[in-house]
């Protein structure tokens, strides 16, 4: 078991670390894709809002929320949010660290089922998923004892 795990993500993807000890190693774990957070807003739909009109035949514009964009960073927070969910059901981690761009951060942390979100001891809004692993503890020294 690893006793921390550390995520960074962003919409476009993640990567799980385990650290077996304070100030061990960090070992890549799992890496999760999500081509889709690439996408612009037209690329993922190409329906307009819709038109309404009230009895006096004004016409509304029917806004969709949230945008397409955000909805895909939506259900990628969730869809991180079950793997965090089943390692920890699975008993594979104790301590969790979060790092993602403040906005991600949000919407992932907004995700976790109470008992994931009780194992969070530290949380970072950065992206540091372009950073050499090497440098990794660099980055992280403020909330994970490397």
């Amino acid at each position: 078991m690893n006793r921390t795990w550390v995520l960074l993500a962003h919409r476009s993807g993640a990567r799980l670390y385990g650290q077996e000890q304070p100030g061990g190693e960090l070992h890549r774990l799992q890496e999760i894709p999500h081509p889709e957070g690439r996408l612009k807003n037209r690329e993922i739909t190409s329906d307009k809002s819709g038109r309404l009109f009230d009895s006096s035949h004004t016409r509304h514009t029917v806004s969709k929320t949230p945008d397409p964009k955000e909805q895909v960073a939506i259900e990628f927070a969730q869809h991180i949010a079950d793997v965090l969910q089943q390692g920890r059901t699975a008993n594979r981690y104790e301590h969790l660290v979060l790092v993602a761009d403040p906005r991600f951060l949000g919407q992932l942390r907004a995700t976790l089922d109470p008992h994931t979100a009780k194992l969070v001891i530290g949380s970072l809004g950065k992206d540091l998923l372009e950073v050499a692993e090497r440098d990794l503890p660099d980055h992280l020294q403020g909330v994970l004892k490397i």
